[in-house]
């Protein structure tokens, strides 16, 4: 890809509840890729979970606190522009700045089951993808049938100091 591209950062979720290990695997991403920005991109539902019992707008507001002072970091809800909660619309709808590379970012369990998700094969032709390792997914990721089909192709597998956290133990307390 062309080198005069501005590199953006992608991480897609329903951020319920946003994070340090979105901030940590953001500030990784950008310093490693030198990405411009990172954009936060909530979802209202993963298509592959349960409905959020926090609202959109709430989720927006406690992203905004969490990345504080990291400016590089936007948070977006594209939802509405695009009418969409599938990835590759919004991939679609960013890349129509011809001026950008985008670099997707997601954690070692969403790799797992990347071969499930909405045009997955066109997204991994339309972006880089950065999987960052998460405690306990790191065999699996690693065996998976995505894995298999990009490794070095435009998928790159990220081990760093990992945040030992997730939204999902984090609703439960």
């Amino acid at each position: 890809m062309d080198n005069k591209k501005i590199k953006i950062g992608v991480l897609g979720g329903s951020f319920d509840p946003a994070h340090k290990g979105h901030l940590a695997i953001s500030k990784e991403a950008k310093k490693r890729f030198k990405l411009k920005k990172v954009i936060w991109a909530i979802t209202k539902k993963n298509p592959f979970k349960t409905e959020s019992k926090t609202s959109v707008g709430e989720r927006i507001k406690y992203c905004k606190k969490i990345i504080s002072k990291n400016s590089f970091i936007k948070v977006k809800f594209y939802e509405n522009i695009i009418k969409s909660n599938k990835t590759i619309n919004l991939i679609n709808y960013l890349k129509k700045n011809k001026n950008i590379e985008i670099y997707f970012i997601m954690g070692a369990d969403n790799l797992i089951s990347f071969h499930k998700w909405h045009k997955s094969k066109l997204i991994s032709e339309k972006c880089n993808i950065l999987v960052f390792d998460r405690y306990g997914y790191k065999k699996n990721s690693l065996k998976s049938k995505t894995f298999k089909q990009l490794n070095k192709v435009n998928l790159e597998f990220i081990e760093f100091n990992k945040v030992n956290i997730s939204s999902s133990q984090l609703r439960k307390i």
